[in-house]
């Protein structure tokens, strides 16, 4: 008795686009800026943000004539793409002496992947988890592989400088923290939303982005202080809206263990990546000449911020 599996390979074929979009856009932080709209498709190394901005001044108009006034100008932000390939080579034959020997088709020719639906669909949500944690803490200069592709958001935040606000500081916080705990998180939260710009503390998807570590520290204190009052429903899903406000607070695990917690319109994000390249496809296939089945992934993925002004930071 053995499974067939002749079908798989062909899920594996036929699915491959939905399996690239679960894995290279299925992180959190992905689905969230791809529902923004701030996705730029096509990237094979690097593409500007191309921003303009303008004044508008009030001049006298109980007169006739024209007084040219006001400034247009335009700035660039670029997003730099790493090239990123996953590759892996599967034996079949070393599951002829465990229990998954029941799965291998007869014969000593294993030319099909053995539960290939599930092993991609694992894959993708891997993958998915890697991309999740590099668009924050990706760091070029890193040592750990899975990070070093491209610069996340925290490194990109640090290099703006001045231009980000900076809420952990004695002007905007009475102090400096240098950890998150129970006695300060929500002076944290409350002092990270007086920080953000009025110009968009209005907009509807404006948010504050936290690991799932310090969420958690956030949502045990508000429920010990009996704040019962305010509206959790969504905290389950890693989220809610701060009380009092119209501000999302979204739990994303690609901040857990910085304590690093970072407030923005949700639009001021852009990912770069190349979805459009013939060559960016999951393939299951088997090479006879190694007698493996082998599973290769390329794609590119970057991201920045649009601008820096608008965004607040709470590193410590």
């Amino acid at each position: 008795m053995s499974f067939s599996v002749g079908t798989l390979a062909n899920y594996t074929k036929e699915n491959e686009k939905l399996l690239v979009v679960s894995s290279v856009l299925g992180s959190k932080t992905a689905s969230l800026i791809k529902e923004a709209g701030t996705v730029l498709i096509g990237v094979k190394s690097s593409e500007t943000i191309n921003i303009m901005e303008t004044d508008a001044v009030f001049q006298d108009g109980s007169s006739c004539g024209f007084n040219a006034s006001g400034l247009t100008s335009f700035t660039q932000r670029a997003v730099t793409v790493g090239k990123i390939k996953v590759n892996e080579a599967l034996c079949m034959k070393d599951l002829e002496s465990k229990y998954l020997q029941k799965a291998l088709p007869a014969g000593s020719k294993y030319d099909t992947m053995v539960f290939a639906e599930e092993f991609t669909n694992r894959k993708a949500e891997k993958i998915a988890a890697q991309l999740e944690k590099a668009l924050w803490q990706g760091d070029t200069g890193s040592v750990d592989v899975n990070l070093n592709k491209f610069d996340g958001l925290i490194k990109l935040i640090n290099a703006a400088g001045g231009t980000v606000v900076n809420a952990n500081s004695v002007a905007l916080h009475g102090v400096v923290e240098t950890s998150i705990t129970d006695a300060n998180v929500i002076s944290i939260f409350d002092d990270i939303y007086k920080a953000i710009p009025a110009e968009v503390i209005d907009k509807e998807d404006i948010a504050i982005f936290c690991g799932m570590d310090v969420f958690r520290t956030y949502t045990v204190k508000l429920k010990s202080s009996n704040l019962f009052h305010y509206k959790y429903d969504e905290a389950a899903n890693g989220q809610f809206f701060l009380p009092g406000t119209n501000v999302r607070v979204i739990a994303v695990q690609g901040l857990n263990g910085t304590n690093d917690i970072v407030a923005s319109r949700i639009s001021n994000f852009y990912i770069g990546t190349d979805l459009l390249d013939e060559q960016e496809k999951f393939e299951l296939f088997y090479a006879a000449e190694a007698m493996q089945m082998r599973f290769v992934s390329e794609f590119k993925m970057g991201i920045q911020l649009a601008f820096p002004t608008e965004v607040v930071k709470f590193f410590v």
